[in-house]
């Protein structure tokens, strides 16, 4: 059984297991709006967790661009105009903060 608020137009606004001051009424598990109450929640759990992973995939993918260019395997001429537009802001922005060594936590030490 879930204790449930409604907003003005009828839909859930608040489902929790334990009751609480503001619940309106109590639903089954098993009920159709719980099952898409908790749906949606873990579509917007797995939303967030992708947009965490494209950031850190970001910072890998850089990374990995530095250390290519570096090593001179690639170079950033080629890549296409916008990508080389885009990695040099990046760059720019890193140098005003200090560079590299700055930007990597000691627990990431060795990944790349």
């Amino acid at each position: 059984m879930f204790y449930v608020q409604r907003d003005a137009q009828g839909a859930l606004s608040r489902v929790e297991a334990a009751a609480f001051a503001e619940s309106t009424e109590t639903l089954p598990a098993d009920h159709h709006e719980i099952q898409a109450w908790y749906a949606n929640e873990v579509v917007e759990t797995s939303l967030a967790q992708l947009k965490q992973s494209d950031l850190e995939m970001i910072r890998v993918l850089d990374d990995l661009i530095q250390v290519l260019t570096r090593k001179g395997v690639i170079s950033v001429t080629d890549l296409p105009p916008a990508a080389q537009a885009k990695l040099m802001d990046r760059n720019q922005a890193r140098e005003a903060l200090g560079g590299l060594s700055q930007l990597i936590n000691d627990d990431e030490k060795g990944l790349i």
